[in-house]
């Protein structure tokens, strides 16, 4: 019995090459789209063996397209086959389900090996992208460094003094929030500016607001600071 396929690739003269060389190698191709919709549509109503996707196309690339037919068939193997030889590319697409990644220089024969490895079963990465995923694996095998606290430097009063400039209050409204003086205040918020390298209280607070500094509760009364 002959394996069952669909294409989906926006190049037409590609999509009819290619299905010509996998029909002359006893490969059933069911159809051959040029967008992913319509794709979509064929794969809910034909008996597929697996699916061949381009990676780059127009409305709706094959990334979202292998996400959706992910959804719908969970058990339908499906193979990118494409130019990109880039790591995002390639981990994004094994991320989402892909059971191969293929690239359209291929020789014929090894595509037409590969694809029925994947019917089979295995999960196949052109030969020539394996020094990629290898690079892919070991960076997320790599220990996470986690990221250098910015506001590490401040006292406390000055990181909490921080924490309400990033709700947007004034220097009279902190002052009297933490019973300290107006004047306390502007020589804590100079500080800030200094220990942070910048040069106003709006870029202070933006950045605590981009490393998502929140205001603690305050489980004692401030002390008054002259």
């Amino acid at each position: 019995m002959n394996e069952r396929i669909l294409l989906i690739d926006d190049h037409t003269l590609f999509r009819a090459g290619l299905s010509d060389l996998l029909t002359r190698r006893k490969i059933e191709v069911v159809a051959s789209v040029g967008e992913g919709t319509e794709g979509l549509k064929i794969a809910d109503k034909e008996e597929l063996d697996i699916v061949l996707l381009d990676m780059r196309m127009p409305e709706m690339d094959g990334i979202s397209v292998l996400k959706k037919l992910k959804e719908a068939h969970p058990d339908l193997p499906v193979a990118m086959l494409t130019t990109s030889s880039d790591e995002s590319d390639l981990v994004g697409a094994l991320r989402n389900g892909a059971q191969g990644y293929l690239l359209k220089d291929m020789e014929p024969d090894d595509l037409v090996v590969a694809l029925r490895e994947i019917i089979a079963g295995k999960t196949v990465v052109a030969p020539d992208l394996a020094t990629v995923l290898a690079s892919a694996v070991q960076a997320e095998n790599q220990p996470k460094v986690e990221k250098e606290d910015p506001f590490a430097i401040l006292t406390p009063r000055e990181f909490e003094i921080l924490t309400l400039l990033a709700e947007g209050q004034s220097n009279k409204v902190i002052a009297r929030n933490l019973g300290i003086s107006d004047g306390t205040v502007k020589l804590h918020v100079k500080a800030i500016l200094r220990k942070l390298n910048i040069s106003s209280r709006i870029t202070a607070a933006v950045m605590a607001v981009e490393h998502g500094v929140k205001k603690s509760p305050i489980t004692m009364p401030p002390r008054r600071e002259s």
